[in-house]
């Protein structure tokens, strides 16, 4: 399995610049699959502080083995270091990082703001790629990464090409650009990498930690203004269709992003194989149509032995694209471009199942004397593994593998073991997905099979000498690596068979069993020399050897052995004597009166419509019944390019400050007073320290990830007074960019043509424990689920009060303005010790049936 694929001509003002093929690498098997079926790059993760702790993942002892092996071949390696990193954990996380770089990996990919500092600390020169759980969206998010030092950003999955291309033009403008990757295939999260608390708030599981409990694959119930909605077999409303990016791949080129990445660390080497596969060949495919060579220019070729597309099984005419297929039998829930394309609320989630399927082979149409008749849209062979669905993915179905296949015309007759299905479960009408393709697989394990390299990376030779002088061959790599080796005897004159180009190729091209195969060679020889063929074969075996132990070396990043993360430590403070203060966010007027009649002296807004808030600011300026009280507005979670009109919406109300949640708000209201809140993700000192210095923040709010202990741990390394601490709440589970609103109450695509759906019901998802959570959507048609649960810290606030803390933040959804009042009481007097956690816990949940939980602040 040789590749045969078409270089890249130097690039010139016409050309695309070929982007990077990055592969998932969960363990070693995979790591091969990646490399011989064509990744440039593989990214993988250690033993801790990844987001996939579930994979068997890679340690410390393994890394010299695997760079040498990945440089070898010609593939970098990133090391994921993509979670929050808390107090107590950064020294072992500096640890980690000394070891990474010290490895010779090529980069590390990184969530934490306070890692990103600590990595520019340690090295000024290791490469940092900003992971999509930075949650970057817009030319602001790409600056601030640029800011921290990283090299590359990886963007939300919730960018369109058209925003791409808007971020890659903003960023030129303001000469802030940097390589941008996107992935381009793979499963899709619901939410915002980054952004998503739905397995913390459920589970204590944290997908900031690597720890997803995948709650959006579960089955949920519509409920519309308390009576549930039939939506049919439709139950799984938040489980997304796989990203495939492969019928966009031009326009992904065009765009100039630098890198595209295939998810999955959980997969099998069979599923890393087949994937980067089929993205290989469709890259260099593309490359070659875009860079159509000058004329007079030969374009240059690689020539090994041929590379032979992956079969599909029994395929032929009118069974459709074979990549679909192999895709879709590498795993597939469905596969849809994602948001490539923009916003299609009707096609994203299809709701109907959230677990791999395969590839659809028809409806049975019949059943007889164990028999199953079905109308084919796939191929079928015996030995395929199917699966039959009912239409209730929940409940055990029904499968096994096909023993015989009689074609009969359209139909096929599919016969089974005896015995291995149970008869019952089958029915006529139920859908048959193949589920398992021995064949394909026995196909895709040979292709990393053994130890002799199966996939080629071109070099390029120049050929120079002089009749009584040594033969020079210069040999170049892709990556620059040079090599010059010289003839043990010198050039003849030749008689015959002089050293003709097409000689040398035959020659130097001999290249079986290498990592190399020859591209463009350059013949430079001006008389008509020789060299015994043992000699050029002698020259070709050097330039291997010597190749791949240039390759092979560690790269030697800079690496400051008398540095330290405690030197980044902010200094501790005097703080301003402050009594215990409550802060109160409503999301709508009447609670806001509410809040009001307590005369309560801080109070945040977040509303749907930020023109309520200039109505909202002016309701407190006429009642303002306490001295300095003072009113905030949140703008949205999520800005993107163009919807900075949605800022200045905000900023028109003339509030007192604004509560940041993004990178875009970092920047637009930084001549006014702002509070950093909880999505910034401030987890451990550094973090806190970046944003504190760098943004002149009021105040901050913790990260919502941290419990007591942890939380703890951050204040006494800060000085206490930056913080405010969320103390009740209905945690913001899931935040995305899927309008469940348009797509299960309307039949529009995106707001130009869903009627507005959320404007007219009050919506609720049942989950399979009967919980209903609160759904609500935003100005950016972005929606929020919320627990239905509220959770309070009340049990930990005399502890908190004790460390210094003196802002607690309570928060509403759709409480009444009566328990909005009876709420703001019962914390009111926790704070002034009238009474203790435990009892205000116990008097929420039994006098207002708020179901209150302890949430993430409960020690784990």
């Amino acid at each position: 399995m040789k590749a045969d694929r078409t270089q890249t001509p130097s690039p010139t003002s016409l050309t695309f610049k070929r982007p990077e093929l990055l592969a998932p690498a969960g363990n070693w098997d995979c790591a091969k699959a990646a490399v011989e079926n064509g990744a440039d790059a593989i990214y993988f993760g250690l033993d801790r502080f990844n987001a996939r702790m579930r994979a068997q993942n890679f340690t410390e002892a393994d890394l010299p083995k695997l760079m040498e092996f990945l440089h070898r071949r010609g593939v970098k390696g990133y090391v994921t270091l993509n979670t929050l990193i808390f107090p107590k954990e950064l020294a072992e996380a500096q640890q980690y990082l000394r070891t990474i770089i010290a490895a010779g990996v090529d980069a590390v990919i990184v969530q934490d703001v306070g890692i990103c500092r600590l990595i520019r600390h340690l090295s000024p020169d290791f490469p940092i790629h900003a992971s999509t759980q930075m949650t970057v969206t817009s030319p602001a998010g790409v600056e601030f990464a640029k800011s921290l030092g990283c090299q590359l950003v990886v963007l939300a999955r919730e960018c369109s090409l058209k925003e791409i291309n808007k971020i890659q033009q903003q960023i030129a403008k303001k000469e802030a650009s940097l390589p941008l990757e996107v992935f381009v295939h793979g499963a899709l999260c619901v939410a915002y990498s980054g952004q998503c608390l739905t397995s913390e708030a459920l589970g204590g599981r944290s997908a900031n930690r690597g720890e997803c409990a995948q709650a959006c694959r579960m089955t949920y119930e519509l409920i519309a203004d308390g009576k549930t909605v039939d939506l049919g077999d439709r139950k799984y409303l938040l489980s997304p269709q796989d990203l495939a990016g492969l019928e966009v791949l031009p326009e992904l080129v065009k765009t100039g992003v630098s890198s595209l990445k295939i998810e999955g660390r959980l997969k099998t080497p069979e599923y890393v194989a087949n994937v980067t596969r089929v993205y290989r060949e469709a890259l260099d495919r593309i490359m070659a149509e875009l860079q159509e060579p000058h004329p007079l220019t030969p374009f240059p070729t690689r020539k090994s032995e041929t590379q032979t597309p992956l079969p599909v099984a029994g395929r032929g005419g009118g069974w459709g694209n074979p990549e679909r297929y192999n895709l879709e039998m590498a795993f597939s829930r469905g596969l849809h471009t994602g948001w490539f394309r923009g916003i299609n609320n009707q096609e994203l989630v299809h709701a109907r199942f959230g677990k791999k399927r395969g590839v659809y082979l028809g409806e049975v149409t019949r059943i007889r004397n164990e028999q199953v008749i079905v109308r084919l849209e796939a191929p079928i062979e015996p030995g395929d593994g199917v699966v039959f669905d009912c239409g209730r993915p929940s409940a055990q179905e029904e499968g096994g593998r096909v023993y015989g296949v009689e074609l009969r015309g359209e139909d096929a007759v599919l016969t089974f073991g005896r015995g291995d299905l149970n008869w019952r479960r089958v029915h006529v009408g139920d859908k048959i997905w193949k589920t398992s393709d021995p064949k394909l697989d026995r196909q895709l394990r040979q292709s990393f099979a053994g130890d002799t390299p199966q996939f080629q990376r071109s070099i390029d030779l120049e050929i120079y000498g002089e009749v009584g002088q040594p033969l020079i061959a210069i040999a170049r790599d892709e990556l620059g690596h040079i090599v010059q080796v010289e003839s043990a005897i010198p050039l003849v004159e030749a008689h015959t068979k002089p050293l003709t180009a097409e000689r040398l190729q035959e020659q130097f091209g001999r290249l079986g069993n290498t990592p190399f195969c020859l591209g463009v060679l350059t013949n430079n020889l001006t008389f008509a020399s020789m060299l015994p063929v043992s000699e050029l074969n002698r020259m070709r075996r050097e330039i291997v050897t010597e190749l791949e132990e240039l390759r092979s070396q560690p790269k030697r990043w800079q690496l400051h052995s008398n540095v330290s993360f405690s030197d980044l430590l902010p200094a501790q403070e005097p703080a301003p004597s402050a009594s215990p203060t409550l802060i109160v966010l409503v999301r709508n007027l009447t609670q806001l009166q509410a809040a009001l009649q307590e005369r309560i002296q801080t109070i945040y807004c977040e509303f749907e419509d930020p023109r309520a808030y200039r109505e909202a600011v002016q309701l407190v300026r006429r009642n303002k019944c306490v001295p300095n009280q003072t009113i905030w507005v949140a703008p949205p979670r999520i800005t993107k390019p163009g919807e900075n009109y949605i800022l200045q919406q905000v900023r028109d109300c003339d509030a007192d400050g604004y509560l940041v949640r993004n990178y875009d708000q970092l920047q637009f209201f930084g001549e006014y007073p702002c509070i950093g809140d909880f999505s910034l993700n401030v987890a451990n000192p550094l973090t806190a320290d970046y944003f504190k210095q760098q943004y002149k923040l009021a105040r901050l709010t913790a990260s919502y990830d941290l419990n007591i202990t942890q939380l703890e741990d951050l204040l006494v390394n800060c000085p206490r007074h930056w913080f405010e601490v969320t103390i009740h709440q209905h945690m913001p589970m899931f935040h995305m960019e899927h309008c469940v609103f348009c797509a299960f109450l309307s039949a529009g695509t995106d707001y130009t043509n869903c009627g507005r759906p959320c404007e007219k019901y009050e919506v609720k998802l049942r989950d399979r424990v009967g919980t209903e959570h609160i759904l609500q959507a935003d100005a950016g048609c972005r929606n929020t689920v919320f627990n239905g649960t509220a959770q309070t810290g009340a049990e930990y606030v005399q502890r908190l009060i004790e460390l210094g803390v003196s802002n607690f933040r309570i928060e509403f959804v759709n409480e009444t303005a009566n328990q909005v009042i009876q709420t703001i009481q019962r914390y009111r007097q926790l704070l002034q010790g009238e009474i203790t956690g435990s009892q205000l816990w116990r008097e929420l949940k039994l006098q207002n049936q708020l179901g209150v939980t302890r949430g993430p602040l409960e020690k784990k």
